[in-house]
């Protein structure tokens, strides 16, 4: 995850997670089509209320309008995306988020005070939750389905025609055999055949999941024609027993551990590379590690490739990302749920650098 993605997911989970015990929390999302005044107008009215009209009125809501009117005043028009303001009052502090700089385009206006705040005018903000396809593969039978933030989502089982073991008489063993292999070999056919239609033809895939009994899916991958490009997405392959929607949702279990280290595949190489030049091996670049010795780096545009540690606040990330940017390198956001992970936020304070150069 990029440094960006990370940051604005954590001031969404921040804001996914605030409530309060009474419709205290404003959110107010104004479309790029709209005017400054067209936007302050419900504001400015339930503020005149809540401070001078004759219902009682909680002070807290009274303190997050003024807020949000504060903040409507440093714009002259909406941004070109659109404005997003939350403000409230949580756990004793006034919380607040703006955002004014975003990739797709508020289609609708949005205006209310609730117990919670309403994150639906972000929904597209993050982009679509990585979806992955769910194959599961058995001598006469398959189900195809999708894996993503909802959960699981079957597509379709079917069946084959693929022949028992036992031979119907009058047939010799070795012709049933022979017969058998090439029912299979179509019906394996005609399952990759199905899941290029589904997978790449229609709604794209990050990765494939594939299941069956270990016999089964080493037949599959051997002898079916599956396309190049799922072939190439193949995360993994899994022991399940049933072509159902229960062995849909048995695979994606199974899956979930092999989705999480392919998208960590990224960060290992240039935290292999820092601890490298941390001992000192030979033929390694110079490297920075915690925030001191990276300040002086990119005081001196020395940064290559900035490491930080998904455990650090989101301000932090910003600031130092933004340094490492302006020279040229890039950030790598580095989880601190696996083992040179955690162990590069606790000897390094989570963060790092891989330098184009030594500094003294």
């Amino acid at each position: 995850m990029s440094r960006a993605n990370y940051e604005l997911h954590e001031r969404l989970d921040r804001l996914a997670t605030a409530s309060a015990d009474r419709d205290v929390l404003v959110t107010l999302a104004v479309p790029p089509d709209q005017s400054i005044g067209e936007a302050r107008r419900p504001v400015e009215t339930d503020y005149a209320e809540a401070t001078q009209g004759d219902r009682p009125v909680p002070d807290r809501l009274a303190e997050a309008l003024a807020d949000v009117r504060d903040r409507l005043t440093e714009y002259e028009e909406i941004p070109e995306g659109g404005l997003v303001l939350y403000a409230g009052i949580v756990d004793d502090d006034l919380a607040t988020a703006t955002f004014d700089d975003l990739p797709v385009v508020i289609d609708e206006g949005t205006y209310e005070h609730a117990s919670e705040f309403d994150l639906e005018p972000l929904a597209d903000v993050t982009g679509p939750d990585a979806t992955y396809g769910l194959l599961v593969v058995e001598r006469d039978g398959a189900a195809l389905g999708r894996l993503n933030g909802d959960g699981v989502d079957p597509i379709e089982t079917f069946d084959g025609d693929v022949p028992g073991k036992s031979s119907a008489g009058g047939q010799s063993p070795e012709r049933f055999e022979r017969d058998r292999e090439r029912h299979k070999r179509d019906f394996f056919d005609e399952i990759a055949e199905r899941a290029r239609l589904e997978f790449v033809e229609g709604e794209s895939i990050d990765g494939l999941l594939l299941g069956g009994t270990t016999g089964i899916v080493e037949e599959f991958r051997d002898a079916a024609t599956l396309d190049h490009r799922l072939a190439d997405d193949l995360i993994g392959a899994f022991a399940v027993e049933y072509a159902t929607e229960q062995g849909l949702r048995r695979l994606a279990e199974h899956g979930e551990e092999a989705i999480d280290e392919r998208d960590r595949t990224d960060v290992r190489e240039p935290l292999e590379a820092f601890f490298s030049g941390i001992r000192g091996d030979e033929g390694e670049g110079p490297v920075a590690s915690g925030r001191e010795e990276v300040d002086d780096a990119l005081a001196y545009d020395a940064v290559e490739t900035l490491l930080l540690s998904t455990a650090l606040e989101g301000p932090q990330l910003q600031e130092l990302g933004d340094r490492a940017l302006e020279q040229g390198g890039e950030t790598v956001v580095v989880p601190d749920d696996f083992a040179d992970g955690e162990r590069f936020l606790e000897a390094f304070d989570g963060v790092g650098a891989l330098l184009r150069f030594p500094i003294d």
